[in-house]
């Protein structure tokens, strides 16, 4: 659904806003999208509170870079992954970013990179705040990766930490992760109505690709597994206002998939 494609990637996260039983299924999730050419993680690996990590790092070749707390109840990690993301954007190595984090503190980063010309990625919890999701290209929940790959929700224990304590800021959407066969919500059948209207030529119809790639312009944490679909085809066809055609390529076997208000 969307035009990332072969990019070279930096993946940077931050270790204290993660939860550390997800890296896996997150850099399977990273797969999708391009190569990662860098792989770092940043934290005070001298704190307990994450000091699980080393086995997960091990298995999926990510370097950990120390950054000391230097002061209780801030996070220092921040600072030295803005600080690399600029080096890494300058060395002109890569053609995007994916930030792993749920913190707001890297909203100006992201903004910038995407103003140089990169692509920038964000994974994070469902906390995150908007700020930050709208600063992306992209945006994918945790808990959505966990749940596709078959993963349970981490323990109390393993809920992402800052030092001096929880980092607790909430996220306002108002969207939770959903079985498949649930209901739509208005406002996500409005965005894609509203999205066909833009694109719409004489015919009314609208191919797939084309679709997907804007709403993920206009709302880049919309998945459409957040609502237990493995496809936007998918939970396009159960929303009767919407009609959808397949149409034969000169590949026998290659469909394009159209999409049409029935409204319009």
């Amino acid at each position: 659904m969307t035009n990332f494609s072969n990019l070279r990637l930096a993946v940077l996260i931050d270790a204290e806003n993660v939860p550390r039983n997800c890296i896996k299924s997150v850099m399977e999730e990273i797969a999708i999208y391009g190569t990662p050419t860098v792989k770092r993680i940043y934290g005070d690996w001298t704190s307990p509170a994450i000091s699980g990590w080393k086995s997960s790092l091990l298995e999926n070749a990510i370097t950990p870079i120390q950054q000391y707390s230097y002061t209780v109840g801030k996070n220092s990690s921040d600072s030295a992954m803005i600080i690399d993301a600029m080096d890494i954007l300058y060395s002109e190595r890569t053609d995007g970013f994916v930030i792993v984090s749920s913190d707001s503190d890297f909203t100006r980063l992201a903004i910038r990179l995407r103003e140089a010309g990169q692509r920038v990625i964000g994974i994070g919890e469902r906390k995150t705040p908007n700020a930050f999701i709208a600063a992306c290209d992209k945006f994918t929940y945790i808990e959505v990766i966990r749940a596709n790959a078959g993963e349970p929700e981490p323990d109390a224990e393993e809920s992402t930490q800052k030092p001096g304590g929880y980092y607790r800021e909430k996220h306002h959407s108002q969207h939770k992760p959903r079985t498949l066969g649930m209901t739509v919500p208005e406002d996500i059948i409005q965005l894609i109505a509203d999205s066909v209207s833009d694109l719409a030529g004489d015919s009314g119809s609208v191919f797939m690709g084309e679709l997907g790639n804007l709403i993920l312009k206009k709302q880049p944490s919309f998945d459409h597994r957040n609502f237990g679909y493995k496809s936007l085809s998918a939970l396009i066809k159960t929303i009767d206002r919407f009609e959808i055609e397949f149409r034969q390529t000169t590949d026998p076997n290659i469909k394009h998939v159209f999409v049409r208000d029935k409204l319009s």
